[in-house]
């Protein structure tokens, strides 16, 4: 049986393929207000040239715009990777109550991997989190996309 978190998160997972296919990182976000995806984002960074250009980033700001409101306090996150610090922040900065994302970040993950900002007490808003969740689709399109750059660079530089 699919559970509501693995449905939305697959559509999340076309955020994140639609990343790839622009050369991106493929992580891809979308945020559910209500049953309905009311923000998504693909990362960016690259396109923009801007290193905040992030999904989860993208994502929040549309759904702050569809709501007209900063405080998206009755949504859910869902992210292909966890969150890195930047974006832990501002998750809970706009008071989102539930992150939910596929794969761990060992080198930059901020909600349980390497920090823990979203739920650390200290912090006047914390955010219920859902890790692991199509966590191997997520890790298999990270893989693929890193294997192919990989290649290309070995193509210009044959001595590596």
């Amino acid at each position: 049986m699919i559970t509501q978190h693995t449905r939305w998160m697959k559509l999340a997972l076309r955020e994140a393929q639609r990343a790839f296919d622009a050369d991106e990182v493929p992580v891809g976000a979308i945020i559910v207000h209500e049953g309905e995806i009311i923000g998504r984002g693909s990362n960016q960074v690259e396109q923009l040239q801007d290193p905040t250009a992030h999904a989860e980033m993208i994502a929040l700001t549309a759904a702050a715009n569809a709501l007209q409101s900063r405080r998206l306090e009755h949504c859910i996150m869902y992210v292909t990777l966890e969150p890195c610090p930047m974006c832990a922040g501002a998750i809970m900065l706009a008071r989102i109550p539930t992150l939910v994302f596929g794969s761990y970040d060992p080198k930059a993950g901020a909600c349980g991997t390497l920090y823990n900002i979203v739920e650390d007490r200290r912090l006047n808003h914390q955010v219920h989190v859902v890790g692991g969740i199509c966590d191997l689709e997520s890790e298999a399109l990270l893989k693929d996309f890193f294997s192919l750059k990989r290649k290309v660079t070995r193509k210009k530089n044959p001595l590596r």
